[in-house]
């Protein structure tokens, strides 16, 4: 203990020594930071869905008050958002939405429906949106997401009818949307459908299954159909707001608000013969909405996000343990009422980072991240540089903003050992870590106006 005060310590001197204003000054100054301002989505909001390049770069994909409730998408660079491209980008307004950034180009992709427009998937090429492949029809729910190969898949309701509503899954062959496997392969409607990949690259949808009493259900692509994992509708009685996410060894886990358990968080997992509770069923302090389902990339374990009723509606992340269900920070940590809770994690940092719409700020919409003891000793949540890649092998770069003064970069061992020093070059540095073990690595910057302190892992 004694060993590990002394390297914070060593690690930190400005915040321990100087105790300038703004800066933490114990562990208990760790916990739910706005990315940017409160409200920064000005208008009325909804359909709010977060995600990440892999760089760490945030973005969020929302219906746009201030563009007559259309598609746009914002970034987060440094201290602030901003529109990619123009804001605005369907016809009509829009009212189903979900967002992935390509693992190959770091640009995002959109799928969304629109009034008078029906599906459509969207991308930004760097100068403009334009869309992808053909127009999917008359959808319902969507999902968007990349394989672990780079493909692009996209999972729907598919009303082919007005009455109709099936599960169907499309991917993209470069030039057009083709069906993966038979369309509308659900037994019944689907709502809140959810796709994910194994990481192997099997698709796998998770739904709210009409088919089934409105239980969950999970199918898989095995090469040629959709099959059931497990049994359909194994969910104890009806749910909603299905969140679909694989572990990083392959096991899939959803979670619903549970019908059985008084509208509750509950996530289960199947196990290879059958679906069970992971950890107790109804975990959530009361009535849960807009579940939102994500695996750590450091412990993989698996947290979710939620509307939580039990503490007046406001945003609650929890993980499991491996025996219990936790809190990340405080329950109830948002200002005041949310929806549309949408979690993911940094690639770069690792942490949980989660978007809603803010009723506070008259149905404006916020993102806030999760600042732990090692994010760094800036208090405004978010370290105002981006280590990438993390893992990194040869290579690491570090980027600023370009009203960064310039300064100097030491990087430092588990111990508190500086193993590295440079000067920093805005607003990109690129330092070689190919000759340092592997292990976890903190990076500070200090100029004379601040110090920022961040971490890697090095493979």
């Amino acid at each position: 203990m004694k060993k590990l005060i002394c390297i914070l310590f060593f690690l930190f001197p400005v915040a321990a020594l100087a105790q300038q204003p703004g800066y933490k000054q114990s562990p208990l100054d760790y916990a739910w930071k706005y990315v940017g301002n409160e409200g920064f989505l000005s208008g009325e909001i909804g359909f709010i869905n977060l995600a990440f390049s892999q760089s760490g770069r945030p973005y969020v994909a929302f219906m746009d008050g201030t563009k007559s409730k259309k598609l746009s998408v914002k970034m987060y660079f440094i201290t602030n958002w901003a529109y990619v491209g123009n804001g605005g980008i369907s016809t009509g307004a829009v009212d189903e939405i979900s967002l992935v950034v390509s693992p190959s180009d770091n640009q995002p992709y959109v799928a969304y429906m629109a009034n008078g427009e029906g599906g459509k998937v969207v991308k930004f090429n760097g100068n403009t949106w334009v869309k992808v492949g053909q127009d999917l029809g008359q959808t319902g729910c969507v999902s968007l997401a990349f394989s672990p190969s780079g493909e692009l898949y996209v999972a729907y309701a598919y009303y082919v009818t007005d009455v109709s509503g099936k599960a169907t899954v499309m991917k993209f062959n470069g030039t057009a949307w083709v069906n993966v496997g038979t369309a509308e392969f659900s037994a019944g409607k689907v709502h809140y459908i959810s796709l994910a990949f194994s990481p192997s690259g099997q698709p796998y949808v998770a739904y709210v299954d009409e088919g089934n009493a409105s239980k969950a259900t999970v199918m898989k692509f095995d090469g040629t159909s959709w099959i059931n994992v497990g049994n359909p509708g194994f969910s104890g009685s009806a749910v909603q707001y299905t969140s679909l996410a694989l572990s990083p060894s392959g096991e899939p886990y959803v979670a619903f608000q549970d019908w059985a358990n008084s509208q509750k968080a509950t996530v289960m997992i199947f196990n290879g013969a059958t679906w069970v509770n992971a950890g107790n069923a109804g975990f959530s302090p009361g009535e849960a909405d807009y579940t939102s389902l994500a695996f750590s990339p450091s412990n993989g374990q698996p947290y979710v996000a939620f509307k939580d009723f039990g503490n007046s509606n406001k945003a609650t992340v929890m993980k499991y343990n491996g025996t219990n269900w936790v809190n990340v920070g405080n329950q109830g940590f948002s200002p005041g009422e949310v929806f549309f809770t949408s979690l993911a994690f940094s690639p770069a940092d690792h942490q949980p980072y989660v978007a809603y719409d803010d009723a506070v700020s008259v149905f404006s919409g916020a993102v806030m991240r999760y600042d732990s003891v090692m994010a760094g000793i800036n208090k405004s949540g978010v370290s105002k540089f981006l280590l990438y890649p993390d893992p990194a092998t040869d290579k690491l770069t570090i980027e600023t903003s370009e009203d960064y003064a310039p300064g100097r970069l030491s990087v430092m061992n588990m111990n508190g050992e500086q193993v590295l020093t440079g000067s920093l070059i805005r607003p990109k540095t690129q330092i070689d870590v190919g000759n340092l073990p592997a292990g976890v690595y903190f990076v500070r910057l200090i100029n004379n106006r601040t110090v920022e302190a961040g971490k890697f892992v090095k493979h």
